[in-house]
């Protein structure tokens, strides 16, 4: 099989609460339809990414890095490569890869969708259709900082740094689906909250 076809299978599948990742999902798989290079990044007007929540084994902090081309922190993931069989492999690759950490398990049905317009390699303006899945880290996780990053840290869940708003939905959707156990009480009800309450990202 295909990427292509497995992201197809992926989306097709999976059948979000939320009703804007619903609508995003169902422009995923019409976008999909008319590219059937929609998964390699040399398609100009935009490509599936695969992105990574990675979580430590207590569900309480996740590993964001800090971009260098974006100046931000973001979770973990990327582009698919030509060796990516399925979307979750590409997410898990990527994961380590940038987290050095070995023994990462990854939930393979996706938490969250996202796109965005960005200027990537292809030194163009492009669109990422980011789809994004949850990986657990082993106990006692050392990551370790790859070329692709300026910095590399673990952020408890409750206090995430203050520019990554846009990721609080994620955190939200991958607690909301009780898969990181440990996320609970008050990360939880914070991550929730901000995802339903854009206002409140300002107080």
């Amino acid at each position: 099989m295909s990427l292509h076809a497995d992201a197809v299978d992926v989306l097709t599948a999976w059948r979000p609460v939320q009703r804007e990742q619903e609508a995003l999902r169902q422009a995923y798989l019409g976008f999909l339809a008319a590219r059937p290079d929609g998964c390699e990044r040399s398609c100009e007007p935009g490509h599936i990414t695969a992105s990574a929540l990675v979580v430590d084994a207590a569900g309480e902090r996740t590993l964001l890095t800090l971009h260098p081309r974006v100046g931000r922190w973001l979770q973990l993931g990327g582009h698919c490569e030509p060796s990516d069989e399925t979307l979750a492999g590409a997410a898990l690759r990527e994961a380590t890869e940038e987290s050095g950490i070995e023994g990462l398990t990854i939930d393979p049905t996706p938490i969250h969708l996202d796109v965005h317009p960005i200027t990537c390699s292809l030194g163009v303006p492009t669109r990422h259709f980011d789809v994004r899945f949850l990986v657990r880290a082993p106990i006692d996780a050392a990551p370790v900082r790859s070329e692709e990053s300026v910095d590399l840290q673990w952020w408890p869940l409750d206090a995430m740094p203050s520019n990554v708003d846009d990721l609080h939905p994620m955190v939200a959707a991958a607690v909301s689906r009780g898969a990181a156990s440990g996320v609970a009480g008050e990360a939880a009800g914070k991550s929730a909250r901000r995802a339903a309450f854009p206002a409140d990202r300002q107080a």
